[in-house]
C-alpha cells in the first residue's frame, strides 16, 4: 500500500519533532520521505551535533513511524510540527 506523504521540500517549510531521551532533548527535522522504498531521512540535532540519517519507515495501520536510538523509540511522522517562520534556505 502506497501512502502519500508530503515532504518539507514540497511544502516550503520544515517539519520538526523533539524527543526527550531521559537525559536531554533530541531534535529531528524531516529531510525527505520515500514511501516507495519505505525510507525516511531526518536531520538529527543531539547535544549540539547535527547528523543526517536514513531509517526504515514502518507502518502501524495508518500511522507511519521510524525507530530511533538504542531503545528503538518509535517516532511517528504525524508527531512532527510544521515550522513556517524563521530562516529560508531557498
Amino acid at each position: 500500500m502506497k501512502t502519500e506523504v508530503k515532504t518539507s521540500q514540497n511544502r516550503g517549510y520544515m517539519s520538526e519533532f523533539e524527543l526527550f531521551d531521559g537525559d536531554h532533548f533530541v531534535t529531528f527535522n524531516i529531510v525527505g520521505i520515500d514511501t516507495d522504498r519505505q525510507l525516511i531521512t531526518v536531520a538529527i540535532t543531539n547535544e549540539g551535533k547535527i547528523s543526517v540519517c536514513t531509517f526504515d519507515l514502518c507502518q502501524n495501520g495508518e500511522r507511519l513511524f521510524f525507530e530511533y536510538g538504542v531503545m528503538r523509540e518509535q517516532t511517528a511522522v504525524d508527531n512532527f510540527e510544521h515550522i513556517e517562520e524563521g530562516c529560508s534556505y531557498e
